[in-house]
């Protein structure tokens, strides 16, 4: 699957690139679903250089939300380190680690679902790390992880717009407002002057 096209929108709504081999100390992947194939097209594109940037490299690698699970292709990458964790709560805490133990002039790689883009984004911010350390490139399912700005409940895998909040239940429409804080869109009230007039759901985020 070939990287992610997104119409331009407001500033505060994330911009992807295309992932890049560079010269570092180290070299952390955090990927998910079909981001693995950016990873592998990276190293496709390092040609050469693509075993002594592999001796260096550490993967971090978890299912897309539907299931996609291309984990065979990234560990025969041969990668001095490969970890496959189900989700990305399960990997928080390696990633932790691996950022925490970090030296100067590690660089980091983030592809696939822009819910794994940001969370792992809001990690590296914690750790202290330069944003031009990071890469980022979205590949894959499009639906997106939204706070409820009312009760601040955040629902995850949002296809359609408008959505039910699956904390307070309230009809929600989805902005396009980022909060790399809380690594997630805005959901907004659509019905809060008109309650019950809520105009059909739209898949917009597959």
């Amino acid at each position: 699957m070939t990287k992610t096209l997104f119409e331009p929108s407001i500033r505060s709504r994330p911009v992807y690139g295309e992932l890049s081999p560079r010269a570092g100390s180290a070299h952390l992947f955090i990927a998910d679903g079909e981001g693995a194939e950016a990873i592998t097209d990276m190293f496709a594109k390092a040609g050469a250089d693509a075993p002594a940037l592999l001796a260096k490299s550490h993967i971090i690698y978890m299912p897309g939300p539907y299931g996609t699970d291309l984990s065979a292709a990234l560990q025969a990458l041969g990668a001095a380190q490969f970890h496959r964790a189900p989700s990305f709560n399960a990997a928080e805490l390696r990633i932790r680690k691996v950022l925490t133990d970090a030296h100067m002039g590690l660089q980091v790689y983030l592809a696939g679902t822009e819910t794994v883009i940001g969370l792992a984004q809001r990690e590296v911010m914690m750790a202290g790390l330069p944003f031009e350390a990071v890469q980022t490139e979205h590949r894959g399912s499009l639906s997106r992880r939204v706070q409820c700005v009312h009760c601040k409940g955040v629902t995850e895998n949002v296809t359609t717009d408008p959505f039910v909040c699956s904390h307070c239940g309230l009809n929600l429409f989805v902005r396009d407002h980022y909060s790399r804080r809380l690594a997630a869109f805005q959901g907004v009230n659509i019905d809060a002057e008109d309650p019950g007039l809520v105009p059909a759901a739209v898949e917009r985020f597959k």
